[in-house]
């Protein structure tokens, strides 16, 4: 058997551009391989952190995110995402950039998300920082028309001081997870007409299942949304049997 080369490492499907962060990523963050159920190659670009992107990226902040996709792509993953939410902004220059699939935000789902529900219901997005997510965000997403409801993280301690704020390290996950938990009961409250949560914040889907219980709503998140990539561009044979 013949085999092509000219790649550096084989049989990694998604590769993910990654903010330089060293707070903990429990199962369920892209940035934790071992929760996740298909092979990944990652790119941290140096310097990028959350506070930076969050609120509001300097001139040439998308230049180092390039390099590190045309790099990735060198390397020979099948399709490309980023480690925010927030990266939004830059998915069409991201996509431009390389020549395989990039989601680079969550919120690419948005428009997904809202043609599967009905025309008087809202999609629910939970953010990192609702004051920050503009509607340049969701425009550059495709989702600048949509109906959506959004709350954000932004005075809940736990989740502003160590994620938003970068103040320290270390995480207490159950304030966390409990954080997460009231701002998405306040997202429904505020919004009753909200038929499915976006999580637009990476650092949200190892909570989905309690999120899920507690709203009773889809939850679709980053995480769902590269397994379904990985699937989408890495297709296997189906396994079953038919009768005799």
């Amino acid at each position: 058997m013949k085999l092509k080369g000219g790649t550096n490492i084989c049989g990694v499907t998604i590769g993910v551009l990654c903010l330089d962060s060293r707070f903990p990523k429990p199962p369920g963050h892209i940035k934790n391989p071992s929760g996740l159920g298909f092979p990944v190659l990652y790119e941290t670009v140096r310097g990028a952190t959350v506070a930076k992107l969050v609120n509001g990226p300097p001139p040439g902040f998308i230049d180092p995110f390039v390099e590190a996709a045309r790099r990735l792509e060198r390397e020979g993953v099948r399709a490309i995402t980023g480690s925010c939410g927030f990266l939004a902004l830059y998915q069409r220059e991201l996509a431009e950039a390389v020549d395989i699939p990039v989601f680079a935000s969550s919120l690419i789902q948005v428009p997904l998300v809202h043609n599967m529900l009905g025309r008087r219901t809202r999609v629910g997005v939970l953010t990192a920082s609702g004051p920050n997510l503009t509607p340049e965000h969701f425009a550059a997403v495709g989702a600048g028309d949509i109906p959506v409801g959004v709350q954000g993280m932004e005075d809940y301690r736990e989740f502003r001081e160590v994620i938003l704020e970068g103040q320290r390290d270390d995480m207490d996950t159950a304030k966390i997870e409990t954080e997460i938990l009231a701002a998405a009961k306040k997202l429904v409250r505020s919004h009753n007409d909200v038929g499915a949560i976006v999580l637009e914040c990476t650092d949200m889907p190892p909570y989905a299942p309690t999120l899920q219980k507690a709203t009773r709503l889809p939850v679709f998140d980053l995480t769902t949304l590269a397994t379904m990539v990985h699937d989408a561009v890495l297709r296997l044979p189906y396994r079953g049997v038919m009768p005799h």
